[in-house]
């Protein structure tokens, strides 16, 4: 089987694939077109987000048989297409779901003690003790949306917290001993924190927007390492005005590229943003949640076993 690898990733990936009998192929710079032209001569393609992989693109790649994506989600692939072609899709959440935990843990003590305005005052020499003064996350009710391996990851970080964790899903039965399963009106009616782990899917595009933020009978901070364009920004930024949303810690944003390598491009600096990154009280990271050495390897690895399992030369 023959393989094309579009995006660099960790050494291992291409190593064992070679160890296991695979032919191994790399082009990180072709334009889309130009791998176009040539799909058809490969069993395999290995991606992260380069670009999209949509129905022309399938339609080329005639002796297709799975695409691997070293990354959660799937949303850069024309899934029913491919699945009615008869590709295997691969993706490989369990590779950077503890760092997606950590992260999203990290981000959440963050804004409780205000650590980056407080760092930042003390580099230019202010002392502001009690305009610094934090709070503890014991005692909180934290609310995960998405319970798959990412919320699950972010659950287990809070067991050595004295918390209540609820999860809301639209798969039922998905809660464990580290978070309580609840509908979304029982949901909205406890918690404190809300942390988005949902994946892009047309049922989460804009799901974060007025009408369901103010449906939450308590101000809440915000949490998300999921996807950006699951956020009407705007409605955020009314909501952080307005003090129903007490902070954020936002590792994705809904101006990002579809590559996840970009963040406006050509755009101007829309208003909303101007708003978050003068927000002592919003925290932002460029979509590295899932990100770590740790992961790099993890993920690679994931995709190797995914493969191995499914087309043992």
């Amino acid at each position: 089987m023959k393989i094309l690898h579009l995006d660099t990733n960790h050494e291992l990936l291409i190593n064992q694939l070679n160890d296991l009998g695979y032919t191994n192929h790399e082009d990180y710079t072709a334009s889309k077109k130009t791998i176009e032209a040539k799909v058809k001569d490969y069993d395999g393609i290995v991606l992260r987000s380069r670009f999209t992989i949509d129905k022309p693109f399938l339609d080329a790649a005639t002796n297709l048989k799975f695409i691997g994506r070293v990354g959660a989600g799937l949303e850069n692939i024309d899934c029913d297409y491919a699945e009615k072609k008869g590709i295997t899709l691969i993706a490989a959440p369990e590779g950077n779901r503890n760092a997606v935990g950590e992260h999203a843990l990290g981000m959440l003590l963050s804004l409780f003690n205000k650590l980056n305005k407080a760092d930042l005052e003390v580099r230019q020499g202010k002392w502001l003790r009690e305009d610094n003064r934090g709070m503890e996350l014991d005692g909180r009710t934290v609310g995960i949306i998405g319970y798959g391996n990412m919320g699950k990851a972010f659950s287990k970080k809070l067991r050595g917290f004295d918390t209540e964790v609820l999860c809301y899903d639209i798969k039922e039965h998905v809660g464990d001993s580290n978070a309580k399963q609840v509908s979304l009106t029982a949901f909205q009616e406890k918690v404190d924190v809300v942390s988005l782990h949902t994946p892009q899917t047309p049922l989460t595009l804009n799901m974060i927007d007025e009408t369901f933020i103010n449906q939450f009978k308590k101000p809440f901070w915000f949490i998300n390492t999921a996807r950006g364009k699951s956020v009407v920004t705007k409605d955020l930024v009314s909501a952080l005005k307005s003090k129903k949303i007490l902070g954020a810690g936002l590792d994705v944003l809904e101006y990002e590229k579809a590559s996840f390598e970009n963040l406006f491009g050509s755009m101007e600096m829309p208003e909303a943003f101007q708003y978050l990154i003068n927000s002592q009280n919003v925290i932002l990271s460029p979509h590295v949640a899932g990100w770590t050495i740790e992961s790099k390897e993890k993920l690679a690895q994931t995709i190797v076993d995914k493969i191995k399992v499914k087309f043992s030369i």
